[in-house]
């Protein structure tokens, strides 16, 4: 398959060791951003050997749990270019990892410039995706639903669309002020247990047992848990055990905020 550089004109080797270089840096950023907003191995490594082959050069990858190494080369003359990226921090983002590889696509499909495809990207990551009360609203109705899925009766799934509004909305805010995930977790954990607990301490409902299993489902890592899976497929090891670690410790910051809200209401956790 030709690509956009089989019909360029020949360049001194200044202006083409400009150019390879401003590809890697491109492809570094871009690469960091989809790794950072959830993106799988596999899907990153599809994404970035596309847009450089539309490029025009070859592209060799190596992910490791917090940064990234990208080596760009150019196959007709042998400049090589070597990057190192820190994986960014933006959380799981469905959204933004679609357009990511839709803008992939666009590159291939519609021989985008370097300059078009870095404005593009610019534009992507610039926008807002969610707003945050809508976020809130869902992930509690969501969790409710959950409530109501493992046999939670009507006033469970309020009680644990109540706190999971509560330890939501915490969540938000503590991440925005940048605190560590694996407190943000524990700490909001703590807070849903805390108010679902008064369903036991109160006798409301007939599943009470019920509203406190489930209002602190919504913490659950589900996506890294996937990912490591995938990545375990895909032969990326290294990728696959840090995820899983991460995962497991997140979910064992939850399981410690549950049980302290369980020590600090005196509930007897044999149902």
């Amino acid at each position: 398959m030709a690509t956009r550089k089989s019909y360029e004109t020949h360049q001194d080797p200044h202006q083409e060791h400009t150019r390879i270089g401003e590809a890697g840096k491109f492809l570094a950023s871009y690469t960091s951003w989809l790794l950072g907003c959830g993106a799988t191995c596999v899907r990153v490594e599809k994404n970035v050997t596309r847009m450089s082959e539309a490029f025009g050069y070859e592209a060799s990858l190596t992910v490791f749990p917090k940064h990234i190494s990208l080596t760009v080369t150019d196959s007709e003359t042998g400049a090589t270019r070597t990057y190192i990226a820190d994986t960014h921090t933006c959380g799981i983002n469905f959204n933004l990892n679609s357009d990511l590889s839709a803008l992939s696509w666009a590159v291939a499909d519609n021989s985008l410039s370097l300059e078009e495809t870095r404005e593009r990207f610019d534009k992507i990551i610039g926008e807002r995706y969610t707003d945050g009360a809508q976020i809130l609203l869902l992930a509690s109705l969501a969790n409710a639903a959950f409530c109501r899925l493992f046999g939670g009766d009507v006033i469970a799934m309020l009680i644990v669309f109540c706190s999971t509004c509560a330890g939501y909305f915490f969540k938000q805010r503590l991440l925005a002020h940048k605190f560590d995930i694996r407190l943000v977790f524990l700490i909001c954990a703590f807070i849903s247990a805390s108010l679902a607990a008064g369903a036991e301490i109160f006798h409301w409902g007939t599943t009470p047992e019920i509203a406190l299993a489930t209002s602190v489902l919504y913490l659950i890592p589900g996506v890294p848990f996937i990912n490591a899976a995938s990545d375990l497929i895909d032969k990326h090891y290294l990728c696959a055990l840090s995820r899983f670690i991460d995962a497991s410790v997140l979910t064992a910051c939850l399981s410690a905020g549950l049980y302290l809200a369980i020590v600090l209401m005196k509930i007897n956790p044999i149902w």
